[in-house]
């Protein structure tokens, strides 16, 4: 293996750290906990144990963890209640809906019932828009995989400005939204899918790729631009990623591993994200006062 491996591990505790840091400063301040409510349905075992991760991974960061957990059979207008009374909860800061939800939910809709000011996940089309835009005035919350792959790639020092990156993959909260803030850091950026002409050509022209179709070892090595930074955000059965390591890792000049690459970032910023909601609703209520 040539390439270097970009390891989100210990990044993720750090920005852990700092985010438990702002939370105990807030709970002796103003007596205010941050707290993340996690909205699962149906039985998932693969969705249970990553909810169950996130909710560890919070009480660590001295986040308080409320957990809604709905039978399989719950409709749109039932879910979109439920999260409709987390979003008028002022102890409740950060909201997040775990998908897949069952397919006779409307998963926009329900998404859409998310407080934006609590969207700490970044699936809302408010923060879409916020990333889209870039605009500092109005900054809202990042998508939590994309935003934590790019606090990964400015960690590794990777020139983003005028690089060509190609995204596989076009789903609203991870590949489009991955395009976005590249493009904000002055990339070119190309929106790839499984359904792509002459797909291998096109990432070979690529400086960095960002791997997020969903599909176990999609892309090969033989695709890549010799010295390509490779970012695998992709997670399927057997711990195995979008990207074929052992063949990318010969080509590549950096790639994430799965697991331990993006994985820790995506749950790392969903918990700072957490902290800096209910910073700005502490903020909001004392400029009130």
């Amino acid at each position: 293996m040539s390439a270097e491996l970009m390891i989100g591990t210990d990044l993720a505790a750090d920005m852990v750290a700092k985010a438990a840091e702002r939370a105990r400063v807030l709970q002796e301040q103003y007596g205010v906990q941050p707290c993340l409510a996690t909205v699962l349905v149906g039985d998932d075992p693969a969705s249970a144990t990553y909810v169950r991760m996130k909710q560890n991974r919070s009480k660590k960061a001295g986040i308080a963890s409320l957990s809604i957990v709905l039978p399989a059979e719950t409709t749109t207008e039932e879910l979109v209640a439920e999260i409709t009374k987390l979003s008028d909860d002022p102890a409740v800061h950060g909201i997040l809906l775990q998908h897949p939800v069952p397919p006779q939910i409307d998963e926009r809709a329900a998404f859409e019932a998310i407080d934006p000011a609590k969207d700490v996940d970044g699936v809302t089309m408010r923060s879409f828009a916020a990333m889209a835009f870039n605009d500092t005035r109005d900054p809202g919350f990042r998508s939590a995989t994309p935003g934590g792959i790019m606090r990964l790639l400015a960690a590794y020092d990777v020139p983003l400005e005028g690089a060509h990156a190609v995204v596989i993959g076009r789903s609203p909260i991870l590949g489009k939204p991955a395009g976005m803030l590249l493009l904000a850091s002055n990339a070119t950026v190309t929106y790839a899918h499984s359904r792509t002409r002459d797909l291998p050509e096109l990432v070979r022209t690529a400086d960095v790729v960002i791997a997020a179709v969903g599909k176990a070892n999609f892309v090969r090595g033989d695709w890549l631009k010799p010295g390509a930074v490779v970012v695998d955000a992709g997670y399927n059965e057997g711990n195995v990623g979008d990207v074929h390591f052992a063949e990318a890792a010969e080509v590549a000049r950096l790639i994430t591993p799965v697991p331990g690459g993006v994985g820790p970032m995506t749950i790392a910023l969903l918990l700072e994200q957490t902290v800096d909601a209910a910073e700005t609703a502490v903020h909001s209520l004392t400029t009130l006062a």
